[in-house]
């Protein structure tokens, strides 16, 4: 009798063990659980950050350039804002979904995040590559495309809008230097009327008077005038130098910040993975667990 009452309680202190284990395990599996959802639910919120910055600056220029009004809405699909402000929704979006998959552990939502999230990285590291591999090329490219815009300046407001913002922003003017403006028919030598041999306002080295008013005619003239003399009134260096030195001047940070986007990318992706790895575990642990008598 003493021996069935022995083995008896052992038999119930091995069926507690077994249950404080399950028990055990399945507090460091919900602790795990937590920390992959904090972590994903926070660099979300960071990418979605930044997918609103990009959609404000997108929606800015829209607006900055009229783009929305009725006379303008035809253009409005080549408009490069509305890709800015289309690309920043996209990411935002995209960040939402993430977000709401983590929180709610919702498979579907997560497995729609991971794939959206896997086909960004690949299309970044494609980038790269290319635009590492191909650097005299794009040089080519970029100055063939800055000269296109310099001599259709006055004929697409969108292009207008861009190299004025880079020649203020960048301090620089034309794609190689000042006399660029040559190519364009309005600012050509042989034009007539007063913006002959000249070049836009938003080359001039004080293109505001007093301080904010915008003077559109402080660089009419100006390629009359020698290189001395002009130096004082326009900008004389090209964009194309300018962009170069301000890559190399930022270099560190451009691949500091292009490094830990990556990295935050591919660790997102891991989580997301992993996360979903174990939700698929839990439903399956648990239906195993339910269907034990």
């Amino acid at each position: 009798m003493r021996w069935a009452v022995f083995h008896f309680q052992g038999f119930l202190s091995y069926g507690s063990r077994e249950q404080a284990n399950r028990m055990m395990r399945a507090d460091h599996s919900y602790k795990g659980d937590c920390l992959l959802k904090y972590v994903l639910v926070t660099t979300n919120l960071l990418f979605w950050a930044l997918g609103l910055c990009v959609l404000g600056l997108g929606l800015w220029g829209l607006l900055e350039k009229e783009s929305l009004t009725q006379e303008r809405l035809e253009s409005l699909g080549t408009d490069p804002m509305l890709t800015l402000a289309t690309s920043g929704l996209a990411l935002t979006l995209l960040c939402l979904v993430g977000c709401a998959g983590a929180l709610r552990e919702n498979s579907c939502l997560m497995r729609t995040f991971c794939t959206a999230l896997l086909a960004v990285l690949a299309s970044q590291v494609l980038a790269i590559i290319v635009a590492y591999g191909l650097q005299d090329w794009i040089t080519g490219v970029l100055r063939a495309a800055m000269l296109g815009a310099v001599a259709r300046y006055q004929d697409d407001t969108d292009l207008r809008f861009i190299i004025d913002e880079i020649q203020v922003g960048l301090q620089c003017c034309g794609a190689e230097n000042y006399q660029d403006w040559e190519i364009n028919s309005y600012f050509n030598c042989t034009a007539p009327g007063m913006w002959a041999c000249s070049v836009p306002p938003s080359c001039c080295v004080d293109p505001l008077e007093n301080g904010s008013v915008w003077n559109s005619q402080c660089g009419a003239g100006a390629r009359r005038l020698d290189e001395l003399t002009a130096h004082r009134v326009v900008f004389l260096g090209g964009c194309l130098g300018a962009v170069s030195r301000w890559i190399e001047h930022h270099s560190g940070l451009i691949g500091t910040v292009a490094i830990t986007l990556l990295a935050l990318q591919i660790l997102m992706l891991l989580f997301t993975a992993s996360l979903l790895n174990r939700i698929q575990w839990n439903k399956v642990s648990l239906g195993h667990w339910t269907d034990q008598p």
